[in-house]
């Protein structure tokens, strides 16, 4: 997440001192990435040393007002106009949590699968009741000028997660469907040949065929 780049977008509206640019950024996204004021303050002190940002006297609560510059402006449209890298994905804590419940002692990775879904289910219907509030304010027109901007940047964010928590759900049903044929191949294997059987998902200790990791080449299962 860019806070630097976000509390730039931010100081193009106008004068702005730190608490009112924390109060700003999780208007927009609904505090779903909430920020505090110290984290606040230590960016815009990063972003005044690099030239980006610089102080610009106070209000009449004496609060110092930061300011956008011109190196700052160049930054923030070069930040608007560039693609987000997705060469090195951010860690996902429920990709982890999956690659290393396989093998794991004592661990039923399908119970895990389910027990995610439904967590994913439920958070896409808050998700969903939150957006069509948002649409019918939003829709409503009893709000103008910056208030509607964030009414809608918040919108924007909301669809945002229910469009992940959607690929979420289905990317666990395609884990749970994965690990039940390989579960089947391994069974047909011991089958075949008994004295190198292996456990089956989901029991005690499980064994996953190297292909379900995508074997050493590390390349996920077609």
């Amino acid at each position: 997440m860019s806070i630097r780049h976000g509390l730039l977008a931010l100081l193009e509206h106008g004068p702005r001192y730190g608490s009112q640019l924390r109060s700003d950024f999780e208007s927009r996204t609904g505090a779903t990435w909430p920020l505090n004021v110290g984290q606040v303050y230590t960016t815009l002190s990063r972003l005044e040393r690099d030239g980006m940002v610089a102080q610009n006297g106070a209000d009449d609560a004496g609060h110092d007002l930061y300011v956008i510059t011109e190196a700052g402006r160049s930054e923030l449209m070069s930040w608007f106009e560039s693609p987000v890298d997705r060469s090195s994905p951010p860690r996902d804590e429920l990709a982890i949590k999956l690659a290393m419940a396989i093998g794991a002692p004592g661990v039923d990775v399908r119970a895990v699968i389910q027990s995610q879904r439904h967590h994913t289910v439920k958070a896409m219907q808050d998700y969903t009741r939150l957006k069509v509030q948002a649409l019918a304010e939003i829709e409503a027109g009893t709000t103008g000028g910056e208030a509607r901007e964030r009414d809608v940047a918040w919108l924007l964010v909301l669809e945002q997660l229910i469009f992940q928590t959607e690929a979420e759900a289905r990317w666990l049903d395609h884990c749970e469907a994965r690990l039940i044929r390989l579960s089947v191949t391994a069974e047909r294997r011991a089958a075949q040949h008994p004295t190198t059987a292996a456990p089956l998902l989901g029991q005690s200790s499980p064994s996953v065929p190297s292909e379900a990791l995508g074997g050493v080449s590390g390349q996920p299962p077609g």
